[in-house]
């Protein structure tokens, strides 16, 4: 987040759209317990969890469900160390399922999953996915000409408020933010702001772009790679955000009927929302700017890119998830309406667009065949978590 997709990971369509009648037909669900005056439930248990078809429904096949093993066993020393978000699972649901997977060897991957869970439908199941991929831009580690666009690490007075100087967010943590010099606290530098300089004179360029618009789009990914002219690659990654809300460019130009299928109106995929902001350039930047969350980055070295797991994420193998209802870590089947984004997946990641249950950003590694692919990801359909057995049966599902 690099090989390109294998015709033998992939799902054919048919057999993952012959399940939606199954899902309809789930049973037992946790009940979304009301809370006058209280936000919506923001987790899976809160919103409800029903028993899904038998792993054996899914018709897995061994090559995808291979990859989705191997993406497993990475994920397992936090899946059983970490606390889960969504309520549905303790780190010690995982250990059997860990165990055997470490020591699974070359025997059959659908077997490992057949054995070791059963499915679950978090809310309606209606699962909407997109695709990211790791970009390659121009950027050297060194100012030179033509590579004027800071590329910042984390800026050390982007901080959390204290308890009491800020109201706390709706999950209970503290929101960030900086303290001014009388020591009140308050939201750090938008997009516009650090745009215009002030981050400057800080010593905080980590590395320097040569397009703010390729810069941007990177920024979106997570993690990406900058490539200088004497072609030496260096590795970024998500070093941290500066606590302000993301707001989804496309969604804006769809709603002001700039992107679409309409005569004059450009592709809605990440193409065509480049492609506007190139032939518009004053109206382009301030677009940009309406997204007033700024991504911070650090180098990468080793294997990678790490999702959040800080495991390595894998193309056609990760995917992003809202951790409030998916446990960072679980396996995920997806049967779309797009035959190559449906299978087995392992929820390693997660992103700032990602937000609700069943939504999921599919990862596709790096490369020109990714980022078409990623950049034209929109689909639907049904989606089931993977979860230990005995899960449904300790949370009271029949």
């Amino acid at each position: 987040m690099l090989a390109a997709r294998r015709k033998g990971r992939l799902i054919r369509r048919s057999g993952a759209l012959s399940l939606l009648a199954l899902l309809a037909s789930c049973a037992s669900v946790v009940p979304r317990v009301p809370q006058p005056g209280l936000p919506p439930p923001e987790t899976a248990v809160a919103l409800g969890v029903r028993a899904g078809p038998s792993v054996a429904d899914l018709a897995l096949n061994e090559p995808d469900a291979a990859a989705a093993l191997a993406s497993f066993r990475e994920s397992c020393p936090r899946l059983m160390s970490r606390s889960d978000g969504s309520d549905l699972t303790r780190p010690d649901d995982w250990r059997q399922a860990c165990t055997a997977a470490a020591n699974w060897g070359t025997g059959s991957a659908v077997l490992f999953f057949l054995s070791y869970f059963e499915t679950a439908q978090v809310g309606d199941g209606k699962a909407f996915a997109t695709g990211y991929y790791e970009p390659e831009i121009a950027g050297s580690r060194t100012r030179l000409p033509g590579f004027d666009v800071p590329v910042y690490g984390l800026p050390p007075d982007l901080v959390r408020a204290k308890p009491g100087d800020a109201a706390p967010l709706s999950n209970g943590k503290m929101p960030l933010g900086r303290y001014g010099p009388d020591g009140t606290f308050t939201s750090y530098y938008d997009r516009a702001a650090i745009e215009q300089g002030a981050l400057m004179g800080r010593g905080l360029e980590i590395a320097w772009a040569a397009d703010p618009v390729e810069l941007f789009f990177l920024q979106v990914q997570g993690s990406g790679r900058l490539r200088a002219p004497d072609g030496t690659v260096m590795r970024i990654g998500y070093a941290g955000q500066n606590g302000l809300p993301y707001t989804g460019i496309g969604a804006v130009m769809r709603q002001r009927g700039l992107i679409g299928d309409g005569p004059g109106q450009y592709p809605g995929s990440m193409q065509g929302i480049m492609q506007y902001i190139r032939e518009h350039p004053a109206e382009g930047r301030a677009l940009m700017d309406e997204n007033k969350s700024y991504v911070f980055f650090k180098e990468l070295t080793g294997d990678g890119p790490l999702g959040s797991l800080n495991v390595p994420v894998r193309p056609r193998s990760s995917v992003a998830t809202d951790p409030r209802f998916v446990p960072l870590g679980a396996p995920v089947w997806l049967g779309l309406d797009r035959s190559e984004a449906s299978g087995l997946w392992i929820a390693q990641d997660i992103g700032g667009a990602i937000k609700g249950a069943n939504r999921f950003d599919t990862f596709w590694g790096a490369g020109e065949a990714a980022r078409t692919t990623a950049g034209g990801m929109s689909a639907h359909g049904k989606a089931l978590l993977l979860l230990p057995k005995g899960t449904l049966a300790r949370l009271g599902v029949q």
